[in-house]
């Protein structure tokens, strides 16, 4: 194999990059829409785990990833995309600083477990996807989550784990409806898997 083949097998193409972007909108789309305040302590609900796990499990880890930080950067450069129609910088200072860090991350794990059992065992794609977001939900995006509400709010770790923990239910249920949904992508795509 050429260097010059080599570098385009790690490079993005047009349809991945087309990608990406897509689902970076598709993020935005479902964290501005109308959510309210579970905790009272300004952290809202929204469908934004349900986009990044969607990304995550349909893209891979690379591109799943690369969409959640361009939705990421997007926001951070001050165009209204975070949840409660927020963005700038600020926004990473505020309580909801723990999640944006999480997401690419959360995005990563799952991407990478979603390529390797849709490649390995198509048939437990659901369950094993469900799995790894509703692990992701509480040892990534808790634990980073709260660390964020603690020091933004002055808390205990403690008191901010109770802050976050109302959102893991809906967030595994968010993981479980993804891994169905990606799994019917794969099912009508199947180049996709062959792609990551």
């Amino acid at each position: 194999m050429t260097t010059t083949s080599a570098s385009r097998r790690r490079g993005l193409s047009t349809t991945d990059l087309a990608l990406v972007a897509t689902f970076a909108a598709f993020i935005a789309v479902c964290a501005i829409l109308p959510a309210f305040s579970v905790t009272g302590v300004g952290v809202p609900f929204t469908l934004q785990m349900f986009a990044i796990f969607l990304a995550a499990a349909v893209l891979g880890a690379r591109r799943g990833a690369l969409a959640v930080l361009l939705y990421l950067a997007v926001g951070t450069a001050g165009v209204p995309v975070f949840s409660g129609g927020h963005g700038g910088p600020a926004t990473w200072t505020g309580a909801t600083g723990g999640y944006l860090l999480a997401f690419p991350i959360a995005a990563f794990i799952v991407g990478l477990v979603a390529t390797r059992v849709a490649r390995t065992n198509p048939a437990s794609f659901t369950v094993v996807v469900s799995i790894a977001a509703a692990i992701v939900t509480v040892a990534v995006v808790g634990v980073l989550g709260a660390i964020g509400m603690a020091i933004k709010l002055d808390v205990s770790i403690g008191a901010a784990w109770g802050y976050a923990t109302p959102f893991f239910v809906a967030d595994i249920i968010k993981g479980v409806i993804a891994a169905i949904v990606a799994a019917a992508v794969h099912r009508a795509f199947p180049q996709l898997t062959a792609k990551r």
